[in-house]
Protein backbone atom coordinates (compact mmCIF):
# COMPACT_ATOMS: atom_id res chain seq x y z
CA UNK A 1 0.00 0.00 0.00
CA UNK A 2 2.95 2.40 -0.07
CA UNK A 3 2.88 5.54 -2.00
CA UNK A 4 3.66 9.14 -1.10
CA UNK A 5 4.78 7.53 2.51
CA UNK A 6 5.10 3.86 4.00
CA UNK A 7 2.59 1.75 4.74
CA UNK A 8 2.34 2.77 8.37
CA UNK A 9 1.95 6.41 7.85
CA UNK A 10 -0.58 6.01 5.31
CA UNK A 11 -2.88 4.25 8.37
CA UNK A 12 -1.54 6.95 10.84
CA UNK A 13 -3.40 9.45 8.67
CA UNK A 14 -5.94 7.37 8.19
CA UNK A 15 -6.62 7.64 11.75
CA UNK A 16 -6.81 11.70 11.68
CA UNK A 17 -8.70 11.43 8.50
CA UNK A 18 -11.32 8.89 9.94
CA UNK A 19 -12.19 11.54 12.82
CA UNK A 20 -12.21 14.44 10.54
CA UNK A 21 -15.12 12.81 7.99
CA UNK A 22 -17.04 12.20 10.76
CA UNK A 23 -16.54 8.65 11.77
CA UNK A 24 -17.45 7.15 15.22
CA UNK A 25 -14.43 7.75 17.23
CA UNK A 26 -15.17 5.07 20.02
CA UNK A 27 -14.54 2.46 17.13
CA UNK A 28 -11.59 4.70 15.50
CA UNK A 29 -9.73 4.07 18.35
CA UNK A 30 -10.65 0.48 19.29
CA UNK A 31 -8.40 -0.11 15.99
CA UNK A 32 -5.53 1.84 17.57
CA UNK A 33 -4.41 -1.81 19.42
CA UNK A 34 -4.26 -3.41 16.47
CA UNK A 35 -2.50 -0.81 14.48
CA UNK A 36 0.55 -1.00 17.40
CA UNK A 37 0.57 -4.73 17.38
CA UNK A 38 0.96 -4.49 13.29
CA UNK A 39 4.03 -3.38 13.32
CA UNK A 40 5.79 -3.01 9.89
CA UNK A 41 3.42 -5.68 8.82
CA UNK A 42 2.01 -4.22 5.06
CA UNK A 43 -0.93 -7.10 4.92
CA UNK A 44 -2.10 -6.14 8.80
CA UNK A 45 -1.76 -2.65 8.00
CA UNK A 46 -3.81 -2.79 5.22
CA UNK A 47 -6.53 -5.09 6.96
CA UNK A 48 -6.74 -2.13 9.38
CA UNK A 49 -7.27 0.60 6.53
CA UNK A 50 -10.09 -1.36 5.29
CA UNK A 51 -11.65 -1.20 8.64
CA UNK A 52 -11.17 1.93 9.03
CA UNK A 53 -12.67 3.12 5.69
CA UNK A 54 -15.72 0.62 6.55
CA UNK A 55 -16.56 2.32 9.99
CA UNK A 56 -19.47 4.59 9.28
CA UNK A 57 -20.35 8.13 9.70
CA UNK A 58 -21.49 8.62 13.01
CA UNK A 59 -25.65 10.02 13.12
CA UNK A 60 -24.85 13.14 15.00
CA UNK A 61 -22.20 14.56 12.31
CA UNK A 62 -23.60 17.88 11.34
CA UNK A 63 -22.27 17.53 7.66
CA UNK A 64 -23.37 15.96 4.48
CA UNK A 65 -20.77 15.83 2.02
CA UNK A 66 -21.23 14.01 -0.96
CA UNK A 67 -18.60 13.61 -3.55
CA UNK A 68 -20.57 13.25 -6.51
CA UNK A 69 -22.13 16.20 -8.80
CA UNK A 70 -25.76 15.57 -8.91
CA UNK A 71 -25.68 15.55 -4.76
CA UNK A 72 -23.17 18.31 -4.36
CA UNK A 73 -25.59 20.41 -6.07
CA UNK A 74 -28.34 19.77 -4.41
CA UNK A 75 -26.73 21.11 -1.31
CA UNK A 76 -25.56 24.14 -2.35
CA UNK A 77 -27.39 27.72 -1.65
CA UNK A 78 -28.51 30.02 -4.37
CA UNK A 79 -25.67 32.06 -6.51
CA UNK A 80 -25.67 33.87 -9.90
CA UNK A 81 -23.97 31.02 -11.49
CA UNK A 82 -22.76 33.08 -14.24
CA UNK A 83 -22.21 36.35 -16.09
CA UNK A 84 -21.61 37.35 -18.94
CA UNK A 85 -18.37 39.06 -19.77
CA UNK A 86 -18.75 42.96 -19.78
CA UNK A 87 -15.59 43.61 -21.72
CA UNK A 88 -13.92 42.97 -25.20
CA UNK A 89 -10.94 40.39 -26.12
CA UNK A 90 -8.14 42.68 -25.57
CA UNK A 91 -9.03 43.24 -21.92
CA UNK A 92 -9.57 39.45 -21.47
CA UNK A 93 -6.02 38.83 -22.67
CA UNK A 94 -5.08 41.32 -20.22
CA UNK A 95 -7.14 39.84 -17.10
CA UNK A 96 -5.75 36.21 -18.31
CA UNK A 97 -2.41 37.47 -18.70
CA UNK A 98 -2.83 39.04 -14.51
CA UNK A 99 -4.16 35.46 -13.99
CA UNK A 100 -1.26 33.86 -15.25
CA UNK A 101 1.72 36.04 -13.60
CA UNK A 102 -0.53 36.62 -10.61
CA UNK A 103 -0.36 32.34 -9.87
CA UNK A 104 3.39 32.43 -11.09
CA UNK A 105 4.73 36.00 -8.62
CA UNK A 106 2.73 34.09 -5.74
CA UNK A 107 3.88 30.53 -5.89
CA UNK A 108 7.57 32.33 -6.63
CA UNK A 109 7.08 33.96 -3.02
CA UNK A 110 5.88 31.48 -1.52
CA UNK A 111 8.25 28.95 -2.63
CA UNK A 112 11.01 29.42 -0.56
CA UNK A 113 8.91 29.25 2.68
CA UNK A 114 6.98 26.35 1.83
CA UNK A 115 9.15 24.09 4.38
CA UNK A 116 8.29 26.57 7.50
CA UNK A 117 4.54 24.87 7.14
CA UNK A 118 5.00 22.83 10.04
CA UNK A 119 5.91 24.40 13.58
CA UNK A 120 9.36 24.81 15.15
CA UNK A 121 10.11 25.04 18.77
CA UNK A 122 7.31 27.47 20.00
CA UNK A 123 6.89 28.77 16.35
CA UNK A 124 3.87 28.18 14.60
CA UNK A 125 4.28 28.08 10.97
CA UNK A 126 3.59 31.43 10.11
CA UNK A 127 5.90 32.75 13.34
CA UNK A 128 9.02 30.94 11.42
CA UNK A 129 8.10 33.09 8.39
CA UNK A 130 7.86 36.32 10.79
CA UNK A 131 10.79 35.80 12.63
CA UNK A 132 12.78 34.80 9.46
CA UNK A 133 12.01 38.25 7.71
CA UNK A 134 12.57 40.63 10.80
CA UNK A 135 15.71 39.22 11.89
CA UNK A 136 16.70 40.68 8.32
CA UNK A 137 15.06 44.02 8.67
CA UNK A 138 11.74 45.22 10.05
CA UNK A 139 11.06 46.44 6.83
CA UNK A 140 10.74 42.95 5.60
CA UNK A 141 7.36 42.62 7.22
CA UNK A 142 4.89 42.77 6.14
CA UNK A 143 6.42 41.64 3.02
CA UNK A 144 7.04 43.68 0.24
CA UNK A 145 9.07 41.52 -2.09
CA UNK A 146 10.43 38.07 -2.80
CA UNK A 147 12.21 36.30 -0.05
CA UNK A 148 15.99 36.73 1.01
CA UNK A 149 17.97 33.25 0.40
CA UNK A 150 19.44 34.28 4.05
CA UNK A 151 18.59 35.54 7.68
CA UNK A 152 20.49 35.59 10.68
CA UNK A 153 17.37 33.45 12.36
CA UNK A 154 18.36 30.23 10.75
CA UNK A 155 19.03 28.21 13.03
CA UNK A 156 16.05 28.98 14.95
CA UNK A 157 13.15 29.28 11.81
CA UNK A 158 15.11 26.94 8.95
CA UNK A 159 16.81 27.73 5.49
CA UNK A 160 14.54 28.62 2.94
CA UNK A 161 14.66 26.49 -0.15
CA UNK A 162 13.97 26.94 -3.91
CA UNK A 163 16.79 28.90 -3.99
CA UNK A 164 15.63 30.01 -7.49
CA UNK A 165 13.10 31.58 -6.65
CA UNK A 166 14.41 33.71 -3.85
CA UNK A 167 15.15 37.11 -4.21
CA UNK A 168 19.18 37.13 -4.90
CA UNK A 169 17.95 34.66 -8.23
CA UNK A 170 14.80 35.04 -9.58
CA UNK A 171 14.86 35.59 -13.33
CA UNK A 172 12.02 33.22 -14.28
CA UNK A 173 9.19 30.96 -12.82
CA UNK A 174 10.77 27.56 -12.01
CA UNK A 175 9.24 24.13 -12.10
CA UNK A 176 6.54 23.53 -9.43
CA UNK A 177 3.32 21.32 -8.91
CA UNK A 178 1.47 24.23 -8.54
CA UNK A 179 2.49 25.05 -11.93
CA UNK A 180 2.75 22.10 -13.66
CA UNK A 181 -1.06 21.36 -13.04
CA UNK A 182 -1.41 24.32 -15.03
CA UNK A 183 -0.30 23.48 -17.82
CA UNK A 184 -1.61 19.91 -17.77
CA UNK A 185 -5.22 21.20 -17.44
CA UNK A 186 -4.50 24.03 -20.80
CA UNK A 187 -3.06 20.97 -22.33
CA UNK A 188 -6.19 18.96 -21.56
CA UNK A 189 -8.70 22.16 -22.72
CA UNK A 190 -6.66 22.86 -25.54
CA UNK A 191 -6.82 18.89 -26.60
CA UNK A 192 -10.87 18.63 -25.30
CA UNK A 193 -12.75 21.57 -24.50
CA UNK A 194 -15.97 21.76 -22.96
CA UNK A 195 -16.29 17.35 -23.46
CA UNK A 196 -13.00 16.62 -21.39
CA UNK A 197 -14.07 13.96 -18.47
CA UNK A 198 -11.75 12.71 -15.59
CA UNK A 199 -10.05 10.22 -17.96
CA UNK A 200 -8.66 12.90 -20.17
CA UNK A 201 -7.20 14.15 -16.83
CA UNK A 202 -6.03 10.98 -16.14
CA UNK A 203 -4.16 10.13 -19.47
CA UNK A 204 -2.41 13.76 -19.50
CA UNK A 205 -0.64 13.11 -15.98
CA UNK A 206 -0.04 9.80 -17.89
CA UNK A 207 1.55 11.06 -20.26
CA UNK A 208 2.94 14.90 -18.98
CA UNK A 209 3.69 14.29 -15.38
CA UNK A 210 6.42 11.19 -14.35
CA UNK A 211 5.43 9.51 -10.96
CA UNK A 212 8.32 11.46 -9.10
CA UNK A 213 6.22 14.82 -9.84
CA UNK A 214 3.44 14.44 -7.94
CA UNK A 215 2.69 14.33 -4.46
CA UNK A 216 0.43 12.70 -0.93
CA UNK A 217 -3.08 12.39 -2.30
CA UNK A 218 -1.71 12.39 -6.53
CA UNK A 219 0.85 10.00 -5.66
CA UNK A 220 -1.70 7.34 -3.93
CA UNK A 221 -4.19 8.21 -6.96
CA UNK A 222 -1.78 7.77 -9.64
CA UNK A 223 -0.37 4.46 -7.73
CA UNK A 224 -4.42 3.03 -7.94
CA UNK A 225 -4.65 4.26 -11.86
CA UNK A 226 -1.82 1.61 -12.96
CA UNK A 227 -2.86 -0.77 -10.25
CA UNK A 228 -5.99 -1.56 -11.56
CA UNK A 229 -5.87 -0.34 -15.19
CA UNK A 230 -2.13 -0.76 -16.32
CA UNK A 231 -3.80 -2.03 -20.10
CA UNK A 232 -5.26 1.40 -20.40
CA UNK A 233 -7.79 3.16 -19.62
CA UNK A 234 -11.52 3.11 -20.67
CA UNK A 235 -13.95 5.35 -20.89
CA UNK A 236 -15.50 7.41 -17.82
CA UNK A 237 -18.06 4.63 -17.03
CA UNK A 238 -15.62 2.23 -17.05
CA UNK A 239 -13.42 3.64 -14.39
CA UNK A 240 -14.05 3.32 -10.34
CA UNK A 241 -13.21 6.86 -9.89
CA UNK A 242 -14.18 6.13 -5.87
CA UNK A 243 -12.08 3.88 -5.54
CA UNK A 244 -8.95 5.53 -7.31
CA UNK A 245 -9.62 8.34 -5.09
CA UNK A 246 -10.42 6.58 -1.77
CA UNK A 247 -8.17 3.30 -2.43
CA UNK A 248 -5.29 3.61 0.94
CA UNK A 249 -5.43 7.50 0.37
CA UNK A 250 -5.72 9.39 3.67
CA UNK A 251 -4.43 12.66 1.98
CA UNK A 252 -8.03 12.69 0.03
CA UNK A 253 -9.61 16.02 1.37
CA UNK A 254 -5.65 17.62 1.49
CA UNK A 255 -5.03 20.56 -0.88
CA UNK A 256 -3.94 18.75 -3.80
CA UNK A 257 -6.99 19.39 -5.89
CA UNK A 258 -7.16 23.23 -4.79
CA UNK A 259 -3.99 23.80 -6.90
CA UNK A 260 -4.92 21.97 -10.19
CA UNK A 261 -7.87 24.20 -11.22
CA UNK A 262 -6.78 26.92 -12.54
CA UNK A 263 -6.61 26.92 -16.41
CA UNK A 264 -9.78 24.52 -16.02
CA UNK A 265 -11.15 28.25 -14.57
CA UNK A 266 -9.86 30.08 -17.08
CA UNK A 267 -11.59 27.96 -19.69
CA UNK A 268 -15.10 29.50 -17.84
CA UNK A 269 -14.27 33.40 -17.26
CA UNK A 270 -17.74 34.95 -15.76
CA UNK A 271 -19.00 31.04 -15.43
CA UNK A 272 -18.57 30.22 -11.91
CA UNK A 273 -20.53 26.84 -12.19
CA UNK A 274 -19.13 25.50 -15.59
CA UNK A 275 -15.67 26.36 -13.90
CA UNK A 276 -16.84 24.72 -10.70
CA UNK A 277 -18.40 21.54 -12.48
CA UNK A 278 -14.73 21.57 -14.32
CA UNK A 279 -13.11 21.39 -11.22
CA UNK A 280 -15.47 18.17 -10.07
CA UNK A 281 -14.36 16.71 -13.51
CA UNK A 282 -10.40 17.30 -12.43
CA UNK A 283 -10.71 16.83 -8.35
CA UNK A 284 -12.68 13.38 -8.33
CA UNK A 285 -9.56 11.49 -9.94
CA UNK A 286 -7.95 11.62 -6.39
CA UNK A 287 -10.05 13.35 -3.63
CA UNK A 288 -13.71 13.56 -1.97
CA UNK A 289 -16.05 15.39 -0.18
CA UNK A 290 -13.76 18.58 0.76
CA UNK A 291 -10.76 17.97 -1.35
CA UNK A 292 -13.24 18.27 -4.19
CA UNK A 293 -15.17 21.32 -2.69
CA UNK A 294 -11.80 23.44 -2.75
CA UNK A 295 -10.96 22.64 -5.95
CA UNK A 296 -14.55 24.05 -7.40
CA UNK A 297 -14.50 26.66 -4.60
CA UNK A 298 -11.42 28.13 -6.05
CA UNK A 299 -12.31 27.68 -9.67
CA UNK A 300 -15.98 29.27 -9.21
CA UNK A 301 -13.23 32.30 -7.27
CA UNK A 302 -11.08 32.92 -10.47
CA UNK A 303 -13.89 32.98 -12.56
CA UNK A 304 -15.49 35.37 -10.74
CA UNK A 305 -12.58 37.60 -10.53
CA UNK A 306 -12.67 37.65 -14.32
CA UNK A 307 -16.19 40.02 -13.81
CA UNK A 308 -16.37 41.11 -10.16
CA UNK A 309 -14.39 43.91 -8.61
CA UNK A 310 -14.92 43.46 -4.99
CA UNK A 311 -13.68 40.07 -3.33
CA UNK A 312 -16.29 39.68 -0.74
CA UNK A 313 -18.56 39.29 -3.50
CA UNK A 314 -16.21 36.79 -5.47
CA UNK A 315 -16.10 34.79 -2.35
CA UNK A 316 -19.89 34.82 -1.81
CA UNK A 317 -20.29 33.71 -5.15
CA UNK A 318 -17.96 30.65 -5.38
CA UNK A 319 -19.41 29.62 -1.99
CA UNK A 320 -22.99 29.31 -3.68
CA UNK A 321 -21.23 26.17 -5.55
CA UNK A 322 -20.16 23.96 -2.66
CA UNK A 323 -22.87 22.25 -0.15
CA UNK A 324 -23.78 24.32 2.11
CA UNK A 325 -23.80 21.54 4.60
CA UNK A 326 -20.03 20.78 4.39
CA UNK A 327 -17.24 21.47 6.67
CA UNK A 328 -15.48 23.82 4.00
CA UNK A 329 -18.19 25.96 3.77
CA UNK A 330 -18.50 26.20 7.22
CA UNK A 331 -15.28 27.09 7.79
CA UNK A 332 -15.08 29.94 4.91
CA UNK A 333 -18.14 31.49 6.35
CA UNK A 334 -16.29 31.30 9.82
CA UNK A 335 -13.22 32.86 8.05
CA UNK A 336 -15.17 35.57 6.62
CA UNK A 337 -16.60 36.42 9.96
CA UNK A 338 -13.05 36.79 11.62
CA UNK A 339 -12.23 39.45 8.71
CA UNK A 340 -15.43 41.15 9.51
CA UNK A 341 -15.36 41.12 12.79
CA UNK A 342 -11.48 42.84 11.91
CA UNK A 343 -13.59 45.18 9.97
CA UNK A 344 -11.52 43.61 6.77
CA UNK A 345 -8.54 45.49 8.24
CA UNK A 346 -5.37 44.80 6.68
CA UNK A 347 -3.10 45.92 9.20
CA UNK A 348 -5.15 43.25 11.19
CA UNK A 349 -4.03 40.42 9.23
CA UNK A 350 -1.85 39.26 12.15
CA UNK A 351 -4.49 39.13 14.68
CA UNK A 352 -6.85 37.48 11.57
CA UNK A 353 -4.22 34.63 10.72
CA UNK A 354 -4.37 34.00 14.59
CA UNK A 355 -8.13 33.47 14.50
CA UNK A 356 -7.81 31.34 11.89
CA UNK A 357 -5.04 29.31 13.45
CA UNK A 358 -6.94 28.42 16.59
CA UNK A 359 -9.92 27.67 14.48
CA UNK A 360 -8.43 25.37 11.86
CA UNK A 361 -5.36 24.26 13.41
CA UNK A 362 -6.42 20.47 14.01
CA UNK A 363 -6.13 20.24 10.24
CA UNK A 364 -2.63 18.96 8.32
CA UNK A 365 -0.78 21.79 7.20
CA UNK A 366 -1.68 20.81 3.81
CA UNK A 367 -5.50 20.09 4.27
CA UNK A 368 -7.78 21.91 1.91
CA UNK A 369 -9.63 23.53 4.76
CA UNK A 370 -7.35 25.86 6.43
CA UNK A 371 -5.32 26.29 3.33
CA UNK A 372 -8.48 27.43 1.66
CA UNK A 373 -9.15 29.83 4.64
CA UNK A 374 -5.90 31.46 4.17
CA UNK A 375 -6.40 32.57 0.62
CA UNK A 376 -9.78 33.41 1.36
CA UNK A 377 -8.55 35.81 4.15
CA UNK A 378 -5.99 37.44 2.11
CA UNK A 379 -8.25 38.33 -0.64
CA UNK A 380 -10.69 40.33 1.93
CA UNK A 381 -7.87 41.62 3.77
CA UNK A 382 -5.97 42.36 0.68
CA UNK A 383 -8.76 43.80 -1.52
CA UNK A 384 -7.15 44.95 -4.56
CA UNK A 385 -3.36 45.69 -3.66
CA UNK A 386 -2.12 42.56 -5.66
CA UNK A 387 0.93 42.93 -2.94
CA UNK A 388 -0.92 42.83 0.19
CA UNK A 389 -2.85 39.83 -1.07
CA UNK A 390 0.01 37.37 -2.11
CA UNK A 391 2.02 38.80 0.45
CA UNK A 392 -0.86 37.75 3.65
CA UNK A 393 -1.32 34.85 1.74
CA UNK A 394 2.70 33.41 2.14
CA UNK A 395 2.56 35.19 5.63
CA UNK A 396 -0.17 32.87 6.82
CA UNK A 397 2.01 30.24 6.37
CA UNK A 398 1.27 26.63 5.79
CA UNK A 399 0.97 25.50 1.99
CA UNK A 400 2.83 29.32 1.22
CA UNK A 401 3.09 28.61 -2.58
CA UNK A 402 -0.31 26.56 -3.04
CA UNK A 403 -1.66 29.54 -1.26
CA UNK A 404 0.39 32.50 -2.75
CA UNK A 405 -0.71 30.68 -6.23
CA UNK A 406 -3.99 30.77 -5.84
CA UNK A 407 -4.59 33.67 -3.98
CA UNK A 408 -2.85 35.70 -7.07
CA UNK A 409 -4.31 34.00 -9.36
CA UNK A 410 -7.67 35.12 -8.19
CA UNK A 411 -6.23 38.89 -7.91
CA UNK A 412 -4.40 38.70 -10.71
CA UNK A 413 -7.56 37.82 -12.78
CA UNK A 414 -9.57 41.09 -11.10
CA UNK A 415 -6.74 43.23 -11.62
CA UNK A 416 -5.25 42.47 -14.59
CA UNK A 417 -1.64 42.60 -16.29
CA UNK A 418 -1.58 46.33 -16.61
CA UNK A 419 -2.05 46.91 -12.64
CA UNK A 420 0.10 44.55 -11.47
CA UNK A 421 3.01 45.93 -9.69
CA UNK A 422 6.73 45.52 -12.09
CA UNK A 423 8.39 44.76 -8.62
CA UNK A 424 6.79 40.79 -8.76
CA UNK A 425 6.21 40.47 -12.29
CA UNK A 426 9.54 42.07 -14.13
CA UNK A 427 11.41 39.50 -11.91
CA UNK A 428 9.78 36.62 -13.85
CA UNK A 429 10.79 37.67 -17.53
CA UNK A 430 7.83 36.42 -18.66
CA UNK A 431 9.16 33.21 -19.05
CA UNK A 432 7.78 30.24 -17.34
CA UNK A 433 10.13 26.86 -16.76
CA UNK A 434 8.14 23.52 -15.92
CA UNK A 435 9.76 20.69 -17.27
CA UNK A 436 6.91 19.83 -19.85
CA UNK A 437 7.18 19.69 -22.97
CA UNK A 438 6.42 22.41 -25.18
CA UNK A 439 6.12 24.58 -22.19
CA UNK A 440 9.81 24.25 -20.91
CA UNK A 441 10.93 27.23 -21.52
CA UNK A 442 7.69 29.46 -22.74
CA UNK A 443 6.51 32.85 -22.87
CA UNK A 444 3.85 33.50 -19.97
CA UNK A 445 2.12 35.51 -22.01
CA UNK A 446 2.04 32.87 -24.51
CA UNK A 447 0.25 30.75 -21.71
CA UNK A 448 -1.99 33.88 -21.35
CA UNK A 449 -3.08 33.77 -24.61
CA UNK A 450 -3.53 29.96 -25.62
CA UNK A 451 -6.21 30.11 -22.20
CA UNK A 452 -7.72 33.11 -24.00
CA UNK A 453 -8.59 31.30 -27.55
CA UNK A 454 -9.77 28.18 -25.38
CA UNK A 455 -12.28 30.29 -23.37
CA UNK A 456 -13.27 32.25 -26.46
CA UNK A 457 -14.36 28.37 -27.67
CA UNK A 458 -16.37 28.00 -24.68
CA UNK A 459 -18.13 31.26 -23.44
CA UNK A 460 -17.56 33.57 -26.39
Amino acid sequence: MTGWNDARVLVEREFEQAKQEGRDAEAVDALRSDFEAAGDDDAKLAAIWRKLVSIPVRDDFPFEEPSDLEGIRARRGTGPRSETLPYEESQLYDRMYGAWLGRCAGCALGKPVEGFMQPRGDLASWERTRRYLTEISRDEWPIRGYIPAHSPAEDETGQVGCPLSTREQIAFMESDDDIRYTVIGQIVMMAKGRDFDTVDVARAWEKHLPYGYVCTAETQAYRNLVTRYRKGLGGAGEVDWTWVAMNENPYREWVGAQIRVDSFAYAAPGDMELAAEFAWRDARLSHVKNGIYGEMLCGAMIAGAFVYDEPLTIVKAALAEIPETSRLHKDVTDTIGICADHRFDVGEFEAVIKEIYDLLGHYHAVHTNNNAALVVASLLLGQRDFEKVIGIAVMGGWDTDCNGATAGSIAGAMLGAAALPDKWTAPLHDTLKSNIIDYHPIAISECARRSVKIAKKLVG
